[in-house]
């Protein structure tokens, strides 16, 4: 067992002053049980925290830290831009510089604006949609998260329209009626919406590859599908890419299925991991933004100078090395999975391993989850054992089923070995 009694000394002093300790819900082990981990510093594939323990990290600060944590040509670039100043409010040459980037790998994204998070792009973009159609209904995916921006806070309704009920306190109902939600990769329930509401949505949101309700795939021919079917009804196509972009190739899920969007939202990785995002489109729905159009967005720190030139340091090192990082990616990860199986196919258990690239989600049920309804019929109390069992043998993981975990290219093959027999002696004690 691994020394806890310093995390769970700030737990308790932080539950006193910062709701539920933690800053973020997904941190705070609820779905899990036990005591978070507070982190003192991470390197590599590694974290430690404050007790001393050492983990081989595959949450990843949840995907962005594709080269791994703290790597030098970004440490570097973040330490020199401090020197020139943290934030100015004003305009930056190195903010068009990322911006160059990002559109050189996302040929949608004509034109893009940088905001402090992949919640602001996906809030910004909704807004965007709404006011270039003139329309107001917003369909989106069950499994599928997008932040906590309210319009999207949304759970199925029932009745044949599938309007949207709030899932959170403090979303008006009036709001989540305006939020429609389908089946991801069920097609006839897609065309069934669009019979209802023909001309009254403005945009399809979803992850194209989902990481929020675990790892889910795309059937084959579902996103071209939608591009086919929105683009019937003039409706725009969202990719929520704040995990995808990047990561699954140097153009996420937009160069993988070779589908293009209307409209791209990316979030932290475009920043090193420092708090950014962006969203982006063609020039004639991107001129609907102010100060060009009526559509208004803001922020004081949007484009913030440390954030920018970690993401230029990311994105050049990403490009310049694809040909070596995304196989590699690739590689790690088959090798994960198929180790895995092995494994589980030796004792029979049922169990599902999904992966799509450097992205994969251990399900406790024995059939591949396709969609949000199939997910939660996995065997939540046993993978909250299995992670407590992979945390004790010094392998941190999502702490929730329903979430993704990410490899980095800074894991190497004796961390993999190392993560496949603690998989082998997890499910051993299970």
């Amino acid at each position: 067992m691994k020394k806890t009694k310093l995390s769970e000394r700030y737990h308790q002093k932080a539950k006193q002053i910062i709701p539920g300790g933690v800053n973020s819900p997904a941190r705070a082990f609820l779905s899990v049980g036990g005591v978070p981990r507070y982190i003192k510093s991470a390197k590599g594939p590694f974290i430690k925290d404050i007790d001393g323990n050492k983990y081989i990290d595959y949450v990843m600060s949840w995907g962005p830290m594709i080269l791994g944590h703290t790597h030098k040509n970004i440490r570097l670039a973040v330490q020199k831009a401090l020197k020139s100043g943290a934030s100015f409010g004003a305009p930056t040459v190195a903010e068009y510089e990322l911006a160059r980037l990002v559109k050189s790998i996302y040929p949608a994204m004509q034109k893009l604006r940088f905001v402090n998070s992949g919640t602001e792009a996906v809030m910004s973009a909704l807004r965007l949609a709404r006011g270039h159609t003139g329309r107001d209904m917003i369909l989106k995916f069950d499994g599928c998260y997008h932040g906590h921006c309210d319009s999207l806070l949304v759970a199925a309704g029932s009745g044949a329209q599938t309007l949207g009920v709030p899932n959170s306190k403090g979303v008006p109902a009036d709001l989540a009626r305006l939020t429609l939600t389908a089946r991801f990769n069920d097609e006839k329930d897609v065309e069934r919406i669009f019979k209802c509401h023909p001309d009254s949505i403005a945009a399809v949101i979803l992850e194209p590859v989902i990481g929020n309700m675990g790892l889910i795939k795309p059937r084959e021919g579902f996103l071209e599908f939608l591009r086919a079917i929105t683009r019937k009804h003039g409706t725009l196509l969202i990719f929520d890419e704040v995990m995808t972009g990047f990561r699954l190739a140097p153009g996420g899920a937009c160069e993988l299925y070779g589908v293009s969007p209307d409209i791209v939202t990316l979030g932290k990785i475009i920043g090193g991991g420092l708090p950014i995002g962006c969203y982006g489109g063609s020039l004639d729905i991107m001129k609907n933004v102010a100060p060009e159009g009526g559509v208004y967005q803001a922020g004081t720190l949007s484009g913030n100078p440390l954030a920018v030139a970690a993401g230029i340091a990311m994105l050049r090192t990403l490009i310049k090395n694809k040909d070596k990082i995304y196989p590699a990616l690739e590689e790690k990860g088959k090798f994960l999975e198929e180790s895995m199986n092995a494994i589980i196919k030796r004792r029979g258990e049922k169990i599902f391993v999904n992966r799509k690239g450097s992205m994969f989600t251990i399900f406790f049920t024995s059939e591949e989850p396709v969609c949000a309804d199939c997910a939660k019929k996995s065997d939540t109390a046993k993978f909250s054992k299995f992670f407590h069992e992979m945390l004790n043998r010094g392998v941190y993981m999502a702490p929730s089923q329903f979430e993704a975990n990410f490899i980095s290219y800074a894991h190497d093959r004796q961390c993999l070995d190392k993560t496949v027999k603690a998989f082998s002696e997890a499910l051993e004690a299970l």
